[in-house]
């Protein structure tokens, strides 16, 4: 039966399962009688929906508490153990998978290293097959169990009919790479288990606006700092978040030779690999066969001798070549977050990424004065640019998100068969969560 709106009585019962599973998610325990002023639904519909949610495992009691002059109220909470998530980040240096049960409580995570940054596909392919393999394992959770597996990639993702998610990552060397095509052959997973591939900076936003600094806003800009550089645009207008190539602006007419091959791009300066590289130019010895996070934790504590370094001697005088490094990568980094500022006018910038943790502290009092002085005022003094608050497992997290987002968005149902397409509107599940 199909309702003027277009809406089937099987939609509205979706509708009616999602509210309320996300409500007992985000906001649970709760009662019954909470439940319904939290979901707007009678207190019928929330007999009907809750007695099928539990009947489905999906709702579980969580004790109770004391009502006024009647029998106490039977409190509930989203069952942690009906479904569980693996969330893959395909990083610079390592590939990192993780499982998480309902509530994205970590239950096993493994991680393969990257051989001098190689991002050769069918290795790649090979790490997250094995990952995903090793984490179930270890957790001893069945493929069936699995709701998806969200994978958070560096480069534009396509979404095409009947290949699934294709990638294009120019400064890995991937043209048009069929990620999940290539995945499903040989995999251990069912059809029935869904593959959710995006950007890494994407998942990051997601993370970071469910669970970390994003939380409340509903105009805000991520931006993941490593190696390379990207962003994650959240606005109304853009309700699944969009992944920017914020690191691809132009920040210096025939500047450096960014890894894409383009002259003057903002990575080519803030990213972390061009951050080390320019170091050395200019005379700096990051330290020989150390990785990117060693050489950069090095690099500050040779700029900030009291803050990163050892501090036993107490004399130690900073290397003015890595503080003039820094300051300078640190004008570029607020020149880049002025544009986003002019063109988005976000209530926040959040930095993330393991470059962005590790130089923070140090590093986001001078972005944030750069960032105001090359913005536009107005915009300018509505804005709050600070860290990210998940730390490094934010893309993981967010990678598991898709997945989670798209469950709610099917009441609690798991797909059959596996989706081709992308996540629905996580965009909107945070919408729904938003204080009343």
């Amino acid at each position: 039966m199909t309702g003027r709106n277009g809406r089937t009585v099987r939609d509205l019962r979706r509708a009616n399962r999602t509210a309320v599973l996300q409500r007992l998610y985000f906001d649970g325990p709760l009662s019954r009688f909470e439940l319904g002023p939290a979901t707007g639904l009678s207190s019928g519909s929330i007999s009907n929906v809750v007695g099928e949610l539990i009947a489905d495992g999906l709702v579980e009691e969580a004790g109770s508490v004391d009502s006024d002059g009647g029998r106490p109220r039977i409190l509930l909470r989203a069952a942690p153990g009906s479904g569980h998530m693996i969330g893959v980040d395909v990083g610079e240096t390592r590939v990192r998978i993780e499982l998480f049960d309902l509530t994205l409580t970590e239950l096993s995570r493994v991680e393969k290293p990257l051989e001098q940054r190689r991002y050769e596909v069918g290795g790649i392919v090979g790490h997250i097959r094995d990952g995903v393999a090793e984490v179930l394992a270890a957790a001893s959770v069945a493929p069936e169990q699995l709701l998806g597996v969200g994978i958070g990639v560096p480069g534009i993702v396509e979404h095409t009919p009947g290949r699934g998610a294709v990638v294009h990552g120019q400064t890995i060397g991937w043209d048009a790479v069929p990620l999940e095509e290539l995945l499903r052959e040989g995999s251990l997973l069912p059809e029935s288990v869904p593959y959710f591939i995006d950007n890494g900076a994407k998942t990051l936003g997601q993370a970071e606006m469910w669970f970390g600094g994003g939380r409340g806003a509903h105009n805000a800009v991520v931006v993941l700092f490593g190696s390379g550089v990207g962003a994650c645009l959240v606005t109304p207008e853009v309700e699944h978040g969009r992944a920017v190539e914020w690191g691809h602006l132009t920040v210096r007419v025939r500047g450096r030779r960014c890894r894409c091959g383009a002259l003057g791009c903002l990575e080519a300066y803030a990213g972390a690999e061009a951050l080390l590289e320019r170091w050395r130019e200019a005379g700096g010895r990051p330290p020989e066969g150390a990785d990117e996070e060693t050489a950069l934790t090095a690099m500050l504590a040779a700029a900030y001798p009291l803050v990163g370094g050892d501090t036993a001697d107490g004399g130690r005088t900073a290397d003015p070549v890595a503080l003039a490094v820094l300051e300078e990568t640190a004008e570029y980094l607020g020149a880049g977050l002025s544009d986003l500022i002019n063109l988005f006018q976000p209530e926040r910038i959040l930095i993330g990424g393991w470059a962005g943790l590790q130089l923070g502290a140090r590093f986001l009092p001078a972005v944030r004065r750069h960032a105001t002085a090359y913005a536009l005022r107005h915009p300018a003094q509505k804005v709050s640019v600070e860290l990210g608050r998940l730390g490094p497992d934010a893309v993981t997290v967010g990678a598991a998100i898709l997945p989670l987002a798209d469950f709610f968005a099917r009441g609690g149902r798991r797909p059959d068969p596996a989706p081709t397409g992308p996540a629905p509107a996580w965009r909107t599940v945070l919408e729904e969560r938003a204080p009343r």
